[in-house]
């Protein structure tokens, strides 16, 4: 009996739990970065299993996560939708020159235009990172108009014929016979169009007693140049020696780089400069460089693969020390959080990133599904459909005159319900006895009608 007892005891207590509504949730919290949609901020209590949507606040763009929280028994799912500073992406390739950047470009960052050696830059200096993105023209570096008049040395000899020279242009002086070069031999027009080092001097050759020493060596290997030690000096001794280093672009590739001064004359220079390789300018993931070349002067341009896009400078320049600048990413295209859709689901599972191609499926949990059931993440980082929308169908009330329903009737009809008809007393049913509501809101097959019965079908029956 005390078994008994104890057994109607409990069934109270637990019908009572049972019975217990689960509890509504308070305002949802806030996150770093984010906001709440607007059409909730004015509420104060949401129904257990309901859901709310955040979004990324401004300058703030959707990275990945979920923007979804959802009221279980008191309590908010926490959210998983990460949001990173809005940056302007890759301020684009100057020709002939380089973007600076200040940081990841950000917005409120700068990048700053620089040209190679030789342009001059046209245009705006910097440009910012703006919410509408990069501000500003794009500028462009041009060939430095310098040039030089021709050198004037007394007492030499002129090997061209030419009434100016471009920036960067080398002549050598040879002087004329029975006189002396004093300065360098060979001399470069500047960047102030002034040549670099100064024209040297022909002077009267020294007297056989002293024609042991030596000028300023000439020099006729292009793609080498006197030691920056030796070309202030314009006599040499007897026996003094030399070295070259080969000019910017190109390492030594074999022969000797030292001259050495002997009766008044120079030793040939042996020295052999080959234009410098700068080999591999790095592996890509998701994509590759293309070259036009892989020697000094020449520029390997990155590619991304498609759905990939890419984050930093795109070409890289063969310089002197190697590759120039940073090897770019190339990142997969990423669409945000699918947007939701009223009375439907999305039956694939939720991923924290929607990369290129991930597939999405919408399924109504009422009504039709119009539109596109699968939608797909392109290339550009955009859906490829607009998400569908769940129309709910129901057929109209049913109007068969003299006629009466065998099954009980209902407020709405969708579809696949049916109805069962019968006539009236004294009626004849032509058409079927038996309707169905369809997809498409209409009865099918047809509507019957009930007809009087005629006085001869009355005798027969």
């Amino acid at each position: 009996m005390r078994t008994t007892g104890g057994i109607f005891l409990f069934l109270p207590c637990v019908l009572f739990a049972a019975a217990r509504e689960p509890k509504p949730c308070p305002t949802p919290v806030e996150y770093p970065y984010t906001s709440l949609d607007l059409k909730y901020s004015s509420r104060q209590k949401f129904s257990h299993k309901e859901k709310v949507y955040y979004r990324c606040a401004e300058d703030f763009t959707p990275s990945r996560g979920v923007p979804i929280v959802q009221c279980v028994d008191g309590a908010w799912t926490k959210l998983t939708l990460k949001c990173d500073k809005r940056s302007c992406g890759n301020a684009g390739d100057l020709l002939k020159g380089y973007f600076n950047y200040e940081g990841s470009s950000f917005i409120g960052e700068r990048v700053q235009a620089v040209c190679n050696e030789g342009y001059t830059l046209k245009g705006p200096e910097y440009r910012i990172c703006k919410r509408s993105g990069w501000t500003g023209g794009f500028p462009t570096c041009e060939v430095a108009q310098v040039t030089c008049s021709p050198p004037v040395v007394t007492n030499s000899v002129s090997s061209r014929d030419v009434s100016v020279y471009q920036l960067g242009e080398s002549v050598n002086i040879t002087c004329s016979q029975g006189f002396q070069l004093d300065g360098a031999q060979r001399i470069t027009c500047g960047q102030d169009g002034q040549w670099q080092p100064k024209p040297p001097r022909c002077q009267t050759r020294l007297p056989d007693k002293e024609a042991d020493g030596c000028g300023v060596p000439d020099n006729k290997n292009s793609n080498a140049k006197l030691a920056e030690k030796y070309i202030t000096k314009t006599s040499f001794s007897s026996g003094e020696r030399v070295h070259y280093v080969c000019d910017i672009g190109y390492n030594m590739a074999g022969g000797s780089r030292y001259r050495r001064c002997s009766k008044g004359k120079w030793s040939p220079l042996r020295l052999k400069c080959e234009l410098q390789s700068c080999g591999s300018a790095g592996e890509i993931i998701h994509g590759q460089f293309e070259y036009t070349g892989a020697e000094f002067g020449d520029i390997a341009t990155a590619v991304c693969d498609d759905g990939y896009n890419l984050v930093g400078r795109a070409q890289r320049h063969c310089m002197s020390g190697g590759w120039d600048g940073r090897i770019p990413v190339c990142e997969a295209a990423v669409c945000e959080a699918p947007p939701p859709v009223e009375n439907a689901d999305i039956t694939s599972p939720w991923e924290e990133v929607y990369t290129y191609r991930t597939v999405i499926s919408y399924q109504c949990q009422k009504g039709v599904l119009i539109g596109q059931k699968d939608i797909w993440c392109t290339e550009s980082g955009a859906w490829s459909h607009p998400p569908p929308t769940c129309k709910e169908i129901t057929c109209p009330p049913l109007n068969v005159p003299n006629a009466s329903w065998t099954n009980s009737l209902k407020a709405v009809y969708h579809p696949r319900d049916f109805l069962s008809i019968q006539c009236s007393p004294g009626y004849m049913m032509y058409g079927p006895n038996t309707l169905t509501c369809g997809v498409d809101g209409r009865w099918l097959p047809f509507f019957p009608e009930c007809k009087r019965r005629s006085r001869y079908s009355s005798r027969r029956g």
